[in-house]
């Protein structure tokens, strides 16, 4: 996964005739040192990621990393120290840039989503709303940042959602089609957007229940409804300012999609290490 996204990343950037700037610059294979220094605090993510764009264009790259991934970071904080050829440290550098700054923000809006909903059951959890073609590297962020994974994909569990439930005639329809085509093994949750749909899905065998939008009192509602038998999700919405609220509520679950669809990106620099003569 890190290698194969990685490479893309690089021959997005490189195209058809590579580094044509560094390239004219730089004939031989001259090595350089280069130090990468975050410009805010936050949390660390992407290592991998970073590393591979330089590790891919030469095997004589060698990096240093003084912090992990995961790891709290402040302005001005150098995280690592990189020697490699001078090509590769400038023609990798905007790759590992991006992959840092990209999952970094993902990493540190998740930490602050976990830190107010610190002392309930509740767990932070993304969405399939990712972009496409990074959602693992997206996901992996998140778990750094101290949440949880939803979904992977389509395939890895049921979640009947309100359009399901549209085209199938209704909840016992989808439900049953579900279970006839499913083994065992599978989980499956239902989405609703009120109390009569739960009570009508709690009439059926089901794992978790998603409540779409709900405000906090609907949701402590529905929670004591569940009791304890299923999961339930709270998703929609869910922001700074509110997810302490529904945290209380006593849901089990906060899906959250602006983890990896709204995250800003957190600044890194790549600087020159020139010995002093």
């Amino acid at each position: 996964m890190i290698a194969e996204l990685t490479a893309n990343a690089l021959k997005e950037d490189l195209g058809r005739s590579g580094d044509i700037t560094t390239n004219s610059i730089f004939k031989t294979s001259t090595m350089g040192v280069a130090k990468i220094f975050a410009r805010e605090k936050g949390i660390l993510a992407g290592i991998p990621f970073a590393e591979a764009a330089f590790t891919q264009l030469s095997t004589d790259a060698k990096i240093k990393w003084f912090v992990s991934d995961g790891s709290k970071i402040n302005g001005g904080d150098c995280i690592a120290e990189i020697k490699a050829p001078v090509q590769t440290i400038l023609t990798g550098e905007r790759t590992a840039l991006n992959f840092l700054g990209h999952l970094s923000g993902i990493a540190t809006k998740t930490r602050e989503f976990v830190e107010l909903v610190r002392g309930t059951n509740a767990k932070i959890a993304d969405t399939r709303k990712t972009t496409p073609g990074l959602r693992s590297a997206e996901k992996y962020a998140v778990r750094l940042g101290g949440g949880t994974n939803h979904r992977m994909g389509l395939d890895d569990a049921i979640l009947i959602k309100d359009n399901h439930i549209a085209f199938a005639g209704g909840i016992a329809d989808a439900i049953t089609s579900v279970k006839k085509s499913v083994g065992h093994l599978v989980k499956i949750e239902i989405e609703v957007d009120n109390l009569n749909q739960l009570e009508e899905c709690l009439l059926h065998e089901i794992d978790a229940v998603l409540l779409d939008n709900m405000l906090a009192d609907q949701l402590k509602k529905a929670v004591q409804i569940i009791d304890g038998r299923i999961i339930a999700e709270a998703s929609g919405g869910v922001t700074l300012e509110t997810v302490a609220a529904i945290a209380a509520t006593g849901v089990d679950i906060i899906s959250i999609g602006a983890l990896t669809h709204s995250s800003t990106s957190l600044d890194y620099g790549l600087d020159v290490d020139i010995p002093k003569r």
